[in-house]
């Protein structure tokens, strides 16, 4: 088997891995109320709405493969090898997010997610920064984009976020 025929397997097995997606996405969007809420539309509209972007976009993947592979691609960048600690970082970031977002609230666990990822981050592009006031400096910049977004939720939309206290604030 040649390179170009490996490769085009790779990308229609690409291609039909969107498609699957876009299926899994569709029978989840299935479960999902579709009584119309503000202008008209349900909670299952984004659903499906991305489903069948997805669908069209996983359908082109797969023609394009199939029919000479995908054309003009540039040559990969970065490095040969993934950064298996930067992704432990972010990792790590996101499940601890995940665990702690209801007993410290939303913009703590965010915050900390943020401070984690980018750590994993600027370790991946051989920047990592351990100091402490490098930590602090994410930490204040973390807060700084999660509390808006935190007061935006519950103020402005209300939508419950789990917070730290009852006063909608924190």
């Amino acid at each position: 088997m040649t390179q170009t025929q490996v490769s085009i397997r790779a990308q229609t097995l690409i291609g039909a891995g969107v498609v699957l997606l876009a299926l899994g996405l569709a029978a989840g969007a299935v479960s999902i109320s579709s009584a119309a809420g503000y202008g008209g539309v349900g909670p299952n509209f984004l659903p499906w709405l991305v489903a069948v972007a997805l669908f069209v976009c996983g359908c082109f993947m797969v023609w394009e493969a199939r029919t000479g592979g995908f054309r003009a691609l540039d040559e990969p960048a970065g490095a040969v090898q993934g950064h298996w600690a930067g992704f432990a970082w972010v990792s790590a970031g996101l499940l601890s997010n995940a665990a702690l977002i209801t007993t410290i609230g939303f913009i703590l666990s965010c915050t900390l997610c943020f401070v984690l990822a980018v750590q994993g981050l600027r370790g991946a592009e051989g920047r990592a920064d351990r100091r402490p006031v490098a930590w602090l400096k994410d930490a204040a910049i973390g807060l700084a984009i999660s509390a808006p977004v935190f007061w935006m939720f519950t103020k402005f939309l209300a939508i419950n976020l789990p917070g730290l206290t009852s006063s909608g604030w924190l």
